[in-house]
């Protein structure tokens, strides 16, 4: 009667003829009553003491059988399409060749764990090579100076402690090197002269305590200009922006550009604005800009006028004037220029000087534009300023006329009026004018020589040719 083989399922592998030996597995199988089954059995046993160890698998294997492989020395169990390793680390200096997902690998140059993820051996840990001793972060439990126990996370570089990172502030029970206390946060072996290299967004404390800068990128902290104190720079303050620069407690002073012009602003109503300086270890206000009465002062502090200046004024160049020029000081004003020009620039018009009095008009001296004429007068009468051109020597002729004198010195009018009886005197010999009645005229002159080197109106010698002039007088002393 055949034999019906079940796995432990219960499901038919396979059935077994009388007298034949079954091939569908790994393992002889045995009909009844074959004849030498004995060596075929005890060859089973041994294949199941050693897993079918080879570097083969076994041929029709099962779910579930067992394999040593004896290339990789891993033992694998068939399930169902191929064998797979069993588990179990792997102690060697080299990777595993076929791994299976899941495989664990110790390596002993390294004292480190892999795991195979099906495609490549992943470090497990730890992060270091047994030659780097102790790197990177560790978990441990300190106390701190009243014996509680905090949980620290400390970063190790070959076995030594450069940084601790905790939630909380504490000092050490025992004490730490380079950590005499923790706070809350990132702390530093103080040791090591540990720094930040890099790069970060926010920061609550900078160290300024040192001034050396690392390098050009590297800046120490006591080359920061602060905000909450007076700081000082060697350097230049550039402000690369149109709204420039604001100070004041309520901002009120500001400096700003705009298409390149520049505006210096006093924001605040009604507020000054001065500009001072050192003069000889004094205060100087040599510009004061009064807001609330828009004046500016120059070298005085409070103008009554929009523009007052105290001290002298040099202007090289023009300076034009609209509206009224006013001298509250008597002194006299003294001008270097030849020349003072008026009405420069308009249409003709009466111009000149004006002196201020108690008249209605005032006293004037002008340039009469219709009469071209200067005048002068007082009160609205105004009379010609008479020039030697205006003169004339024949007042006979020209009547109204200044008279002046020829070139030999004589005036011809036609009457002479005097006021009383006196005398005319003249010291010309030839002098033509007639005295009024009652005058006495002098015909001798005592002082000019009428002929020879010396006066001789009166001789004892008849005059020469060429003695005297026409019209003279001699008289002759009998000897």
């Amino acid at each position: 009667m055949a034999y019906v083989i079940n796995n432990t399922r219960g499901t038919a592998i396979t059935t077994i003829t009388d007298g034949t030996v079954d091939n569908t597995t790994s393992l002889q199988l045995f009909g009844k009553s074959y004849s030498g089954f004995g060596e075929g059995l005890n060859e089973n046993l041994v294949k199941l003491l050693e897993n079918s160890a080879s570097s083969s698998a076994p041929t029709a294997p099962l779910d579930g059988e067992l394999w040593f492989d004896t290339s990789t020395l891993q033992l694998k169990v068939y399930d169902g399409t191929s064998f797979k390793p069993t588990g179990g680390a792997k102690s060697q200096s080299a990777q595993p060749t076929s791994p299976s997902a899941g495989d664990i690998w110790h390596d002993t140059d390294d004292d480190q764990v892999y795991i195979y993820t099906g495609s490549a051996w992943v470090l497990v840990g730890p992060v270091y090579t047994k030659g780097q001793t102790l790197s990177g972060w560790k978990i441990e439990s300190i106390n701190d100076s009243g014996g509680n126990a905090k949980v620290i996370s400390s970063m190790y570089v070959a076995n030594t402690r450069t940084a601790i990172l905790s939630k909380e502030s504490f000092t050490p029970q025992v004490a730490i090197t380079g950590f005499s206390t923790i706070g809350a946060g990132f702390n530093l072996n103080s040791t090591l002269g540990a720094t930040f290299s890099g790069s970060t967004t926010t920061t609550s404390n900078v160290n300024i305590s040192g001034t050396s800068n690392t390098s050009a990128s590297v800046i120490a902290g006591g080359n920061f200009m602060r905000k909450d104190t007076a700081q000082t720079t060697v350097g230049a303050i550039t402000v690369d922006a149109d709204a420039g620069v604001i100070i004041g407690d309520e901002q009120e002073l500001t400096i700003t550009a705009s298409s390149g012009d520049i505006t210096i602003a006093q924001t605040r109503q009604d507020k000054d604005l001065s500009f001072t300086v050192n003069d000889g270890g004094s205060t100087v206000t040599p510009i004061k800009i009064d807001a609330a009465n828009s004046r500016i002062g120059i070298f005085t502090a409070s103008p009554t006028v929009p523009l007052e200046v105290t001290g002298n004024v040099k202007i090289t160049g023009n300076l034009s004037v609209t509206g009224e020029y006013t001298q509250l000081s008597s002194a006299i004003n003294l001008i270097e220029n030849a020349f003072i020009k008026l009405n420069s620039g308009n249409s003709e018009a009466d111009a000149g000087i004006i002196v201020e009095t108690t008249d209605t008009d005032d006293a004037r001296l002008f340039y009469d534009v219709s009469e071209n004429d200067w005048v002068a007068g007082e009160n609205g009468v105004y009379s010609q300023i008479i020039t030697l051109s205006d003169a004339t020597t024949d007042g006979d002729s020209n009547k109204e006329k200044v008279l002046k004198t020829d070139s030999n010195g004589r005036v011809t009018a036609t009457y002479f009026t005097l006021p009383a009886v006196g005398s005319i005197t003249t010291s010309n010999t030839t002098v033509t004018d007639l005295p009024t009645t009652g005058a006495v005229v002098n015909l001798i002159n005592s002082e000019q020589p009428k002929w020879g080197s010396s006066a001789k109106t009166v001789s004892t010698s008849e005059p020469t040719s060429g003695d005297g002039s026409d019209g003279d007088f001699w008289f002759v002393r009998e000897a």
